[in-house]
């Protein structure tokens, strides 16, 4: 999972809201929101990024 925004950069924490194509493409809600939910790069759906638990990242 990318850790920044594609399109304005700002960070994507591993916990915090993001959103995702099926590429992985990722975004922040508020550019998700200017982009009408479809990802840029392939068109695809942009859906909420499934959150990990710490565990797994550590």
């Amino acid at each position: 999972m990318r850790p920044v925004c594609e399109k304005c950069g700002r960070n994507l924490p591993q916990d915090g809201e993001a959103y995702i194509c099926s590429y992985e493409c990722s975004f922040c809600a508020n550019c998700t929101q200017d982009m009408s939910g479809a990802c840029p790069n392939c068109s695809g759906e942009l859906l909420r990024r499934p959150k990990r638990q710490a565990k797994a990242t550590a």
